[in-house]
């Protein structure tokens, strides 16, 4: 199945999210995983790599493409499995906004704060919230290693001021404390393979690494192809058309 099942629509009107499991195969994850490892560790180590820093200077690993090219990052946010989800999540047509690679090192990958995705791509010129992201685990995600938190339904907020904390954009701690008190705190715990799929407006963060295991994840936004952005403000973002592959296509990549 590619598409969202009626229930699957259903549960991501109304807690902004879905847990697709499986995603991806074993054989696809360790592809991927594998090479991803191998090349961004070594592209850390030459400084090609952001560092991101949490309150407590631990700081998350950050490789962002502005394209999706034909190799194995650009394929698999191109890929059919992805593209047809985020299109049901959307309802309209589609194309990719940004891909990027999170990383948490053992013991070190640090926390991203309470926030909305939207709450700062509104200010990149993006209008409507038409907007969301699939975040596909490459290791197993669990509460000690900084697994993805949500709180279910909060999308229906719609976007939340957020402002400038560190190296990353926060909802204001007034607003996030009355939503913490109404809506439900999730921690997504996912076996490597399995997908987010998830609303722009979805309060959403992670804890630090405190573990001795990997915590890296893909993740791919897509946006409606009449709400790209009105301005550039950033190399990624602006309207590209996508071209889906058939699914696996990445693994034929180098």
């Amino acid at each position: 199945m590619l598409a969202m099942t009626k229930e699957e629509t259903e549960r991501y009107i109304s807690d902004g999210y879905i847990i697709r499991k499986g995603l991806l195969s074993v054989a696809e994850v360790d592809d991927f995983r594998d090479h991803a490892r191998k090349q961004l560790e070594a592209e850390t180590k030459s400084g090609a790599v952001m560092a991101k820093g949490d309150k407590e200077g631990k700081t998350t690993l950050l490789k962002m493409w502005t394209k999706a090219e034909d190799d194995k990052y650009g394929l698999l946010a191109r890929d059919e499995r992805m593209v047809d989800l985020a299109e049901d999540a959307v309802g309209k047509p589609i194309y990719l906004y940004s891909h990027k690679m999170t990383m948490k090192q053992p013991n070190e990958g640090g926390a991203w704060e309470w926030h909305q995705d939207f709450g700062y791509w509104y200010n990149y010129g993006c209008l409507a919230p038409e907007m969301m992201s699939i975040y596909v685990a490459l290791d197993k995600a669990t509460r000690e290693n900084g697994c993805l938190q949500v709180l279910k339904g909060s999308h229906k907020l719609g976007r939340l001021n957020h402002i400038r904390e560190n190296d990353q954009t926060n909802v204001e701690q007034e607003h996030l404390e009355a939503a913490l008190k109404r809506y439900e705190h999730i921690y997504v715990e996912m076996e490597a393979g399995d997908a987010l799929i998830f609303d722009g407006n979805l309060l959403h963060r992670s804890d630090a690494n405190r573990s001795d295991t990997y915590r890296w994840g893909y993740i791919c936004s897509y946006n409606a192809v009449e709400n790209a952005p009105f301005k550039k403000v950033r190399e990624y973002g602006n309207y590209d058309e996508l071209r889906k592959v058939p699914a696996g296509s990445f693994r034929k990549a180098s």
